[in-house]
Order: C-alpha cells, then sequence, then structure tokens
C-alpha cells in the first residue's frame, strides 16, 4: 500500500476512469462563462408535486424545501451524479437558501 492506495488491477482502474467520467459538468445547463451563475426555472413537475431542493447531490439527501413550477432559481453549476445532472441552486429572492435539484426539471438560461 503506497499513499494509502491499494494497488488494483487494470480492470479496477477502467471503472474508476468510468465513474469519474461521471463527474463531468453537465454544459447545457452548467454556469455560465467564467462560473457565473444563470437563471433558470422550474418546469416539467407534476401538478400535484414539487421538485426536492436537496442538501446534496443526490436522492440519498434530506430535502430542504419543495419548489413548484415557474419557481426561478439561480444555477451555480451542474454535475452528472450517476445518470442525473444535479444543479447547485439558489432561490432567486432567498441566495441564502441553497441545495441541489435534478437539472431534469430546469429550463432557460
Amino acid at each position: 500500500m503506497r499513499n494509502g492506495f491499494r494497488r488494483a488491477g487494470r480492470g479496477r482502474l477502467l471503472i474508476l476512469a468510468i465513474v469519474a467520467a461521471q463527474a463531468i459538468p453537465v454544459a447545457a445547463l452548467a454556469a455560465g462563462p467564467s462560473g457565473r451563475t444563470s437563471m433558470v426555472e422550474v418546469t416539467g413537475v407534476e401538478d400535484e408535486d414539487m421538485l426536492k431542493m436537496r442538501a446534496g447531490p443526490g436522492t440519498g439527501y434530506r430535502v430542504i424545501v419543495g419548489l413548484p413550477n415557474g419557481t426561478v432559481l439561480r444555477n451555480h453549476g451542474c454535475n452528472r451524479v450517476g445518470g442525473t445532472p444535479w444543479c447547485k441552486v439558489s432561490l432567486r429572492e432567498a441566495r441564502g437558501l441553497t441545495g441541489y435539484v435534478s437539472g431534469h426539471y430546469l429550463t432557460g438560461n
């Protein structure tokens, strides 16, 4: 064991490379040039449901708040986790309220 890492075979290295590739930013939903935020809107949520803003990028994180269609958010950037783009967002009118939402329900710049 060197530097705290076990030596792994080539098969494990390939799996790590595939997992690492999943973390590539989602260009269509990522923050604008120079890391600036962009404004997005929640769309496509069922009528009686809300988009869940979570404490982290995945369904295993606690829900902070539910967001109905039409909610405007500041998008601070997205990364793909598994097969889902998770975007770090904050409310337009309450910038201190930040969390992560599925990028599948965001439209806009």
